[in-house]
This record gives C-alpha cells, structure tokens and sequence, in this order.
C-alpha cells in the first residue's frame, strides 16, 4: 500500500491510496471527496467530482481491460474510461466467479512465526477449560412465544436479584424467531439447533444451562440440551421451566417459577471469580459491516494484524462470511495447513453457492446501497478488503455453521454475510470477545460477549466518538501505521477481556438480537 507523499497534517492536500504497484486504480483519502480539476502533488488532475473512498484512474483503461486494485481484477472496464476519471459503479462489469477446482492447496505457508509468550488477561475458567471474559447469567428459549414472558422476568431478575449477586455481571435472554412453524426434520434443520445449542453453552454464561420453555414448540428441551451434553445437570435441580404445565396458575406464577431457577443459578455463578490465564485462551471472532473502500486499508488490515499477534499467542481467531471472502478462496486454500482443511473451505462455498442459487440470486447480490456509497463497486472489491482481517498466518481449521470450535490458531467459520447471523453463529463456536470494523457505521453489538468497534476513517471516528473503540482512519492520515493500530488492538483486547476497560456497545448495553440462519423450510 502507498500513499502520496504530504504531511501528514496537509489535510487539505490531494491524497489517494494505492495498494499495490501493477493496480490501475486508486482511492480518494480526503474527507469530502475532491472536485473536478483537483491536481494531485504526481500530476494526476481529476477529469470530474469524486467522493471521499472512491476510485480514480491512474492511467486510461479500455473497455474490457481489466480494473485492477489489490493486484486483483475487481471487474472489467463497461466502456473506455480516462485517467484521472472517477470509476463508479456502473463502469465495472463484474467478472465471473472463480471456479472451485484445480485450486492452489497449502502453496503459501509462511515459516512458523515465533511464539509471542508473557501476555495474559483475567477471566473466568470453566470447569471444561474454556474461559469467560463476562460472567453472565443466560436464559435459553425453545420457542419465540415465551419472548415476552421471559423479557419481563429478565427486569426482574436485574432489579432483584442481581444486586445480591454482586459477581454476576448481567442477565442476558436468547431470544430468537425459531422453534414452531418449522420442519424441524428437514435437511439442515440441525444448524439452528444446534447454534442455539452451542450458545447457550458458550464460556460467558459458565456453564449454567437454563431454559424457558412453551411446551407445544416442536424445538422441545431435551432436543435442543440432550442430557447427555448438559454435564451441569445436577440430580433434584430442575433447569426447564414450561409455561404449559399444569402448576402454573397465571402469569405472575409463571414468572416466579423462572426466577426461583434464575437464583439457583446466579449462586453457582456468582462463585466464579477472575483469574489470571494466557492470551491462548481468547477466542476472537473478526467480522466486518457497513464496509467502505477504507475497510481494506485501514481497520480490517490492522484486525489482521491483530489476528497474527493472536495466533502467535496460542489464541483462536475466527473470520467468516462466505460471499465476503469467496472471490479470494484461491488465497484461502493457498494458505490451508494441508489438504482436509482446504477441501473442507471448498466444500463450505459450494454449499452457499448451491444455497444462493435454490434462492435465485448470486454472490453478486451481497453488497449494499452503503458499501457501493463508501465506495465498493462490487463483491470483488469487497471480498479483497474483508479477506485481510484473517492476516497472514496459515488457516488451520473450518467449521460449518453452527458448529462448535475445539481447536487453537486462525479458523474459517463459515457464515453468511448478515452482520446479526455472523455474529450469532461465531457465539455458537464459543468465542468469549468479537472484533467489528466499520467504515459507514453501525451501531451493532451483542450482549453476550464484549464487542470492539473499529472505525475505518478519521470522520466516522470523530462523528461517532462515543460508539467507536479504536480510530484506525489514523492509518490513511499517516498518523499510525498499521502495527500501530494492531498493537493498539491487541493490548485494548486484553483490557476488555480482563473487565478492566468496557466498549461503548457495553456502556450504552447496545446489542442486537440472536439471528438463527436456517435454511430449512418454514411450514
């Protein structure tokens, strides 16, 4: 990546970004964009207007040649387009997806980086192994029709019994829009249940598995926690409560019933204390959304450095999103540690392939009105800036959605794109801290486990001071570079892990709600 050479405080100086020297085109750094006659320090004069994040011509592009940033073609020249012109989206005809075979499998394994030793955090060691950064009291539904129910008992339990329990951080309900109406029996039915299963037994709720139940919901209890994977279970502690039975008489006894189980389980919980444990045992979920041209250049490369001083650590890193890194998978299994876990990456994007096909629509169908508005043409360009949050390490495992992680290093979850769905199911693999770069904003977060926002520009980071956590726009500024930035993330990881600084998601308690990807049919 290059800029043009100005101060770093000329902020009224033309600046654009270049990330590769055989790319064609560049982006606009400053805020506001630039208007037509713009003279860059190089020469380059602007032919017309353009926005802050998009591209311009570095040389004249003929119809059909190749549009290259990223040393990549994000797509091809729809008419003949001249230096200095501002290459919207209508210009560049999407190329074809990249074939799944005769693809490169483990070429690309760099030499074993050396161990980074000495740093730790404080959490909550479960009686499995796995650490909690929050320790949380969760509420698992079978069914949306208790939503409500347990919605007004989850008030009661923060006004009157949270405060006894001083050591239980929050109560946080699994609300979610399955478990009636469905064909529960269908080919991969077995993903919603079995992410919601894997939720409810992720390392911030310490093992206290509680239901709320209806009772007539096809997604019964003993479907969605067999006992045989409830090892909490105690004989005589009852861990279900179903509005249908017989002994409840009213509402009021139906809420007395939960939060009789609620402070069972809050003194289990409140028993845990913090202590000291190695960066091993974070499990990070990276993810991005509301992406602009600057996700790839400054937020998801730092989150990619990150990422590398973390499976360094001995921690395991996850990245996802199908769409957003298939037109890179050649980079992916490039980067596999051996055959199985490449194939097993090829299997995952031929599934989604043949799901977006059944629906009628392609890779193509991801981006949105705020990414091409940020500047992304298309789902080339989009996949080559979200794939960077991986890093460089090599890739040394694949989960299908909803599945559970149970190994160390840099994983390939795969997920759909949806900010919510993405997130839901990298809960269910168990993370205990997510990672969430954004460069048009949002004000997404989960409850369940401490989000980090990441702006991707100066503007978004000053506009939205009090809902960003770190300011990577510094890197297009020249203010921080990249390791900056990644190291500034690292360090701010711990913190949040250990309950010694919260994310503003935290403060304000901003989350969204728990989005089941099922792919089964509706009845």
């Amino acid at each position: 990546m290059s800029t043009e050479t100005t101060p770093a405080n000329a902020v009224n100086i033309p600046r654009y970004i270049l990330m590769h020297d055989n790319d064609n085109v560049a982006i606009v750094v400053n805020d506001r964009g630039l208007p037509a006659g713009t003279v860059f320090p190089d020469g380059l004069t602007l032919i017309n207007q353009v926005p802050q994040g998009h591209k311009i011509a570095l040389r004249d592009i003929a119809q059909g040649d190749a549009i290259i940033r990223y040393d990549v073609a994000i797509g091809y020249a729809a008419r003949d387009i001249a230096k200095g012109s501002w290459i919207e989206e209508s210009l560049v005809t999407l190329p074809p997806a990249r074939e799944l075979d005769n693809l490169p499998i483990a070429t690309r394994l760099p030499p074993p980086a050396a161990p980074l030793e000495g740093y730790t955090f404080e959490g909550y060691r479960n009686a499995d192994g796995s650490v909690g950064t929050r320790n949380l009291l969760a509420i698992t539904t079978t069914v949306q029709c208790v939503a409500g129910v347990v919605e007004h008992a989850v008030k009661r339990i923060r006004a009157e019994l949270l405060p006894k329990y001083p050591h239980v951080e929050d109560v946080v309900a699994l609300e979610h829009t399955y478990g009636c109406g469905v064909a529960i029996d269908a080919p991969n039915a077995n993903i919603p249940i079995r992410t919601l299963r894997n939720i409810s037994l992720n390392p911030n709720f310490g093992g206290q598995a509680m239901v709320v139940s209806l009772g007539c919901e096809k997604l019964q209890p003993n479907r969605l926690l067999p006992e045989n994977m409830i090892p909490i279970h105690k004989e005589g502690t009852p861990y279900v409560v179903c509005l249908q039975d017989a002994e409840h008489v009213g509402f009021n006894s139906m809420i007395d019933s939960i939060m009789n189980m609620a402070e069972a389980r809050l003194q289990e919980l409140d028993k845990r204390r913090r202590e000291t444990c190695p960066a091993a045992d974070l499990v990070v979920g990276v993810q991005c959304g509301g992406s602009d041209a600057f996700s790839g250049v400054t937020a998801n490369p730092a989150v990619g450095f990150a990422t590398d001083l973390l499976v360094r650590a001995g921690a395991s890193v996850m990245f996802s999103e199908v769409t957003e890194v298939r037109d890179g998978i050649d980079q992916l299994t490039s980067r596999a540690i051996n055959e199985d876990v490449a194939q097993a990456m090829i299997r995952e994007m031929a599934w989604y392939d043949n799901y977006l096909k059944q629906g009628g629509v392609d890779r193509s169908a991801n981006t949105t009105p705020g990414n091409k508005k940020g500047g992304l043409a298309n789902i080339v360009e989009k996949a080559m800036g979200s794939i960077v949050k991986s890093g460089t390490s090599p890739i040394s495992g694949v989960l299908a959605p909803g599945d559970k992680l149970k190994q160390k290093g840099l994983i390939y979850a795969a997920t759909p794109a949806s900010d919510f769905v993405c997130g839901t199911l990298q809960l269910a693999a168990g993370m205990n801290l997510h990672v969430f770069t954004t460069g048009r904003g949002t004000p997404y977060g989960l409850a369940a486990v401490p989000v980090i926002k990441v702006a991707t520009r100066n503007d978004l980071a000053r506009r939205w001071h009090d809902l960003m956590d770190v300011n990577a726009g510094r890197i297009a500024s020249g203010e921080a570079t990249i390791a900056d930035v990644g190291w500034e993330l690292f360090q701010l990881m711990l913190d949040v892990a250990s309950g010694r600084k919260q994310t503003w998601a935290e403060k304000w308690k901003l989350h969204n709600a728990l989005t089941l990807f099922n792919p089964a049919p509706i009845t």
